[in-house]
């Protein structure tokens, strides 16, 4: 069944995600991946740095030949290990992209007719198309070409020398950087034809750039110390030429130019006795027939005999010198060869400063676009107010607005981002952004509304909304805090108080509004009945009074009771009166507890008749002495009934008068009623 799969034509089309496979345990060596995919597209980037690191290790071939003692040339090993190293690790990037693209489908030519096109995912045709297209190019990058030439084919030939070395391995490395600097086009295509761009932010595409010309600096350098080590070789083999005769005692081999041959008895007397190295010195200008040009600062700073590190960036620094300068402080002889590569140089100066100053002008201006914007409205603002006249409150209050403004959206449109998105996608961003309120509010409440939220920003100290003014709209808080007062329509002795944060929101009235069936009677908006006023600076998603009563039309679940009570239950306006209710209800039980226990104390000692009299209570004891008492005791306990009743009567007025003052403080120091508020008929549908 695989191999009937594997074998079926390019007719199988894009039906499958971003990773084709046979089945789900088919190993990812077999997997046949979609050139759009995310892990392609990362693999791009990949290699795309590595051909940017190999373009770099490349030209670091140029510097193995030094000088290595006067007269004759050497290779640097050391450096000829570590070049060789990292140039097989980049090689080995190379042939595993050589493999990832035999197991890359690609877009069948016949089928873009209409959309993507059809994807052919049939290892044969993948192969043989690749085969025909770059596979060529792509093998000829990733061949280790000099690291063979230098380890395996000049040791292993006879008689060679550092200048053979030298020039073979410089014609190599040349020869491969073409297709190697040539594969970075169609990478560079696929990146930005998957992902739009190469860099993400502009300030990375700025940093792209700048590696691009450091890199074109880099090669220039190290082209021009090769190319000096060159001009010296010769130089040292027109003199020794000269000197190679029988006039000539001891006579000049070519292969005392090597160094390999530093301490044999015949070089060493031939050195005492030439002037190969006299003729030859970029220092001594009299009288010399050789000239060198623009090489002669590479031996006249001692280039070539300096430690690597030092030699790279005195090259470095040559190259972006000469790129930047379009080599105009250049100083040349009259060669042809050293002529014409000063006219390379000025040409590719001209061509590489204008490409990095263009990218890094088009990039830089994308982050300063919107900055320059914001600086002209401002500036047209600041000239506006002058025109008006307007006072200097005003004008601090707006140019502080306008800078909040800036601070909150840095010159974005959101509203015309948010309108650009999908329905669903839109809702779920505007879910996120009001978070704290998702988590109070029924679904099928944000669902209605969330796609007719718009941004709402407000400086401190601004009044967002004033009681006794119609509502325009509700407010949903995002971020900042906002003050809600309200003295209950201006009463005397009247102030409710509250702070609004993120996840809160005001303007409930127009709920209410919004949920009356006749519609008739909305014509008006309804009163604000609390002030909102900024505290600090507030970030808030506004919805529009005539949006809110075109949901509550659409939609009639906004019309059930467990809705209604969810936004009582955080409404500040239903809170203040439930809040004013239960302190009225708590002191009127107060009111009533007191007089109940007065009364109780009062009854300890008195016993009110149904006339209001009040009769002494006396303990009548079993003493036989009280029942014989005569006449004369009697009218004394008359009398002394009469006292206790005046007494009684006024005690209980005093009594009287003290409940009456009592009922009068607790009038003085109670709340003015707060009405409740409205609710909706919901009974006519």
């Amino acid at each position: 069944m695989n191999n009937a799969f594997q074998r079926s034509p390019s007719k199988r089309l894009a039906q499958f995600p971003t990773t084709f496979s046979l089945r789900q345990e088919t190993p990812w060596w077999n997997q046949i991946l979609d050139p759009g995919s995310s892990t392609l597209t990362k693999w791009n980037h990949v290699i795309l740095f590595t051909c940017l690191v190999a373009l770099f290790l490349d030209p670091l071939y140029f510097y193995l030949p030094v000088i290595g003692a006067p007269g004759c040339l050497q290779i640097d090993l050391t450096l000829g290990i570590f070049v060789t190293f990292f140039r097989t690790v980049a090689d080995l990037f190379f042939f595993m992209h050589i493999f990832i693209k035999f197991r890359t489908a690609f877009v069948a030519p016949s089928s873009r007719v209409f959309g993507r096109g059809e994807l052919v995912m049939d290892r044969k045709a993948i192969a043989i198309r690749y085969l025909r297209s770059s596979f060529i190019i792509d093998l000829a990058a990733a061949l280790p070409l000099p690291q063979i030439v230098i380890w395996f084919i000049i040791p292993g030939s006879k008689g060679s020398t550092a200048a053979h070395a030298n020039h073979t391995l410089s014609l190599i490395v040349l020869v491969q950087y073409i297709p190697r600097f040539s594969i970075m086009f169609p990478i560079n295509q696929r990146i930005i034809k998957s992902t739009g761009v190469v860099a993400k932010t502009a300030w990375s595409g700025a940093v792209y750039n700048l590696v691009q010309y450091t890199l074109a600096s880099h090669i220039l350098g190290a082209s021009w110390y090769v190319l000096s080590i060159q001009r010296q070789f010769e130089c040292w083999s027109i003199e020794c030429s000269k000197e190679n005769n029988s006039t000539h005692s001891p006579s000049c081999k070519p292969l005392f130019l090597d160094c390999s041959t530093v301490g044999h008895p015949a070089r060493n007397a031939w050195l005492k006795q030439t002037n190969v190295i006299i003729n030859c010195d970029a220092l001594n200008d009299d009288d010399k027939d050789f000239e060198f040009g623009m090489f002669a600062d590479a031996f006249t700073n001692n280039v070539a005999s300096s430690a690597f590190t030092d030699k790279f960036f005195y090259c470095l620094w040559w190259g972006l010198k000469s790129l930047c300068s379009y080599g105009q402080s250049i100083v040349t002889s009259t060669l042809t060869s050293e002529t014409l590569f000063c006219c390379l140089i000025c040409i590719a100066g001209l061509v590489f400063f204008s490409l990095f100053i263009g990218n890094m002008q088009s990039y830089l201006q994308s982050t300063t676009a919107r900055l320059e914007e914001w600086r002209i409205r401002r500036r047209d603002t600041e000239e506006w107010m002058r025109h008006r006249q307007l006072p200097m409150d005003l004008q601090e209050r707006v140019r502080r607005f306008v800078n909040y403004q800036w601070v909150a959206t840095r010159g974005v449109d959101e509203e015309a981002i948010l309108k650009s998105l999908p329905l669903d996608l839109r809702r779920q961003i505007q879910r996120h952004l009001c978070l704290a309120l998702v988590r109070r509010m029924d679904d099928q409440l944000l669902d209605a509304i969330c796609e007719r939220l718009v941004c709402s920003l407000n400086t401190k100290g601004m009044f967002l909304i004033r009681e006794g003014d119609p509502v325009p709209e509700m407010l949903f808080i995002i971020r900042g805090k906002v003050e809600s007062s309200t003295t209950n329509g201006g009463r005397t002795g009247f102030y409710n108080s509250i702070t609004l944060g993120p996840g809160d929101f005001c303007g409930e009235e127009l709920l209410t509004w919004a949920l009356i069936p006749n519609s008739d009677s909305c014509i008006n908006l309804p009163l604000s009945t609390r002030t909102v006023k900024s505290i600090t600076e507030v970030e808030a998603f506004a919805l529009r009074a005539w949006e809110l009563r075109y949901v509550a039309k659409q939609f009639k679940r906004l019309h059930s009771k467990k809705l209604q009570h969810a936004f009582r239950y955080y409404s500040h306006q239903w809170r203040t009166w439930g809040a004013t209710f239960i302190q009225a209800a708590w002191r009127r039980y107060k009111r009533r507890k007191m007089a109940i226990e007065l009364a109780k104390q009062e009854n300890l000692f008195y016993d009110v008749d149904g006339s209001g009299e009040g009769i002494l209570v006396v303990a009548e004891g079993e003493d036989d002495e009280a029942g014989s008492s005569d006449a004369g005791h009697q009218a004394q306990h008359l009398g002394v009934t009469l006292l206790a009743s005046k007494f009684a009567k006024n005690t209980r007025r005093g009594a009287k008068k003290v409940m009456a003052r009592i009922s009068h403080d607790d009038n003085l120091l109670k709340m003015p009623k707060m009405f409740k508020p409205v609710e909706p008929d919901f009974s006519v549908l």
